[in-house]
């Protein structure tokens, strides 16, 4: 072998090792993010997740810990949630380096479920629902942009980028089948949530959400008399809170129809695990 090829052969391991050693850091928002861009990244990524656990979206301001966490990230994967709009701006003004990549692009949005409403979905255009990482044929979706993405930075990994994204994949559609499975059959389609976090679930697999609030407001008596009157209705005994929102309505709702309140978890970082939790409680539920 020639000196000059030599030579090659070892900045290319030189290369691989320093990949290998070296993590990319990329920034997400949410927990269960980390998880989509760790199994597709693999050892070869890190990902910082600004929102931590029980914490809401909404609200949440990032520490000066987190921010500095990112300095060297050269991406970062928004979802739509509200403290991205405040936030990212910031972010990009003090990173200019820094790529936003937003995992909707391309998605069928709908919009945020209103209550109150006849059919429980809002009527018309509004604020489009940013909980699209609930239906995991939407997250096989932006599996290939993370995937891409990873790529277009660090190119000599394209080959377990590309593996571990297949087994991903792989995974999110045995999960699809298996929610399809539990879910279809099911006489009652429609549930009562506290938060509409839920409506790209439902559209996934046939049910109706019917929220309790939206917009982080507390509905007032008037909306609660008419949700306690279509849970009724509809034969509905269970409302589904999570631990990011006050039970208090939910509670009044089910304490009027003779029901219960259970808490499900759409920011759980174990998303396989946790979405097989949700299909159980719901097929449970859902008679």
């Amino acid at each position: 072998m020639s000196l000059s090829r030599r030579i090659l052969a070892f900045c290319l391991v030189l290369c691989a090792s320093l990949a290998r050693a070296e993590p990319l850091t990329v920034g997400v928002s949410l927990l269960p993010m980390q998880t989509f861009v760790e199994r597709i990244g693999g050892e070869h990524v890190r990902a910082v997740v600004l929102v931590p656990p029980g914490k809401s979206p909404a609200s949440y301001e990032p520490t000066p810990k987190q921010m500095q966490a990112l300095a060297a990230a050269p991406l970062y994967f928004r979802i739509g949630v509200p403290f991205e709009k405040a936030w990212l701006p910031r972010l990009q003004q003090a990173l200019p380096g820094l790529r936003l990549i937003d995992l909707r692009d391309g998605l069928p949005l709908r919009p945020i479920d209103q209550p109150g409403s006849h059919d429980g979905h809002a009527h018309g255009k509004g604020e489009a629902d940013p909980h699209t990482w609930l239906a995991p044929p939407l997250v096989i979706r932006m599996a290939a942009r993370i995937r891409d993405a990873l790529i277009a930075v660090r190119p000599e990994l394209r080959a377990d980028f590309e593996r571990n994204h297949e087994r991903f994949v792989s995974d999110l559609q045995a999960l699809d089948g298996e929610l399809r499975q539990r879910l279809t059959g099911k006489q009652q389609r429609h549930f009562m949530v506290f938060h509409p976090s839920w409506g790209y679930f439902a559209d996934a697999y046939g049910l109706t959400q019917i929220p309790i609030e939206a917009g982080w407001k507390e509905p007032g008596p008037q909306t609660l008399a008419r949700l306690i009157d279509e849970a009724k209705r509809r034969q509905i005994r269970v409302i589904f809170v999570q631990q990011q929102f006050s039970r208090r309505e939910a509670e009044t709702v089910a304490g009027a129809i003779g029901g219960e309140v259970l808490a499900v978890d759409p920011l759980a970082p174990d998303y396989l695990a946790n979405l097989r939790r949700v299909g159980e409680t719901f097929a449970r539920v859902l008679q």
